[in-house]
């Protein structure tokens, strides 16, 4: 073979493989759809009146969500936390601080089973925490004690999500009953989609 035969056949394998790989790589590119970038929730309110309980009838924590306000500059959310236990728990003390989750988590759907499915795995969604507690957590919740307020904090939330309202840490002070434990979190249950 002489030299020009032998650079006009790489130069047509290097055609092929390029043509190929071209043709691949725009079926892989097809087939894939485009990310879509995340919409902030437009201002809206919605009164949720949601109750959850913790615990058996005699040893329990209640927790409830008047309502959910997403604002132009983030978001705020009127809560309730009842001790209806036998054992006081620590909300703000020196135990909880670093540990302090009080705020929402986002989710894509509203389904508990996705929920479950995320804290077996040990995926949940990072808490965005309330930067405001009007009035302030106390330090000790006793029992048959319970706080009301408003908890808030700047950031936008994205359109299309379901947000669930989390409380925590709380930190029993003395022996607890078992069926609460030492350290509650609690995600609500139930969830609010986001209108954009």
């Amino acid at each position: 073979m002489s030299r020009t035969t032998i650079l006009v056949l790489v130069a047509l394998g290097a055609a092929l493989a390029g043509f190929v790989f071209s043709t691949a790589a725009k079926r892989l590119q097809d087939e894939e759809p485009a990310a879509q970038a995340s919409v902030a929730a437009r201002p809206q309110s919605a009164s949720l009146d949601w109750r959850e309980v913790h615990g058996t009838s005699g040893e329990h924590l209640v927790f409830s969500v008047d309502s959910l306000q997403v604002t132009p500059g983030g978001w705020r959310a009127r809560v309730a936390l009842e001790n209806r236990s036998s054992v006081a728990y620590e909300l703000g003390g020196p135990r909880t601080t670093l540990n302090r989750s009080f705020g929402v988590m986002l989710f894509s759907t509203g389904r508990i089973e996705e929920l479950n499915e995320l804290n077996a795995s040990n995926t949940l969604p990072a808490v965005r925490p309330a930067a405001r507690f009007e009035p302030s957590l106390p330090a000790i919740l006793e029992p048959d004690a319970t706080w009301e307020g408003t908890i808030s904090a700047p950031g936008s939330l994205a359109a299309g999500n379901w947000v669930r309202i989390v409380f925590g840490t709380l930190v029993s002070v003395g022996n607890p009953p078992e069926e609460l434990g030492d350290k509650v979190v609690w995600i609500t249950d139930r969830a609010y989609r986001l209108q954009s």
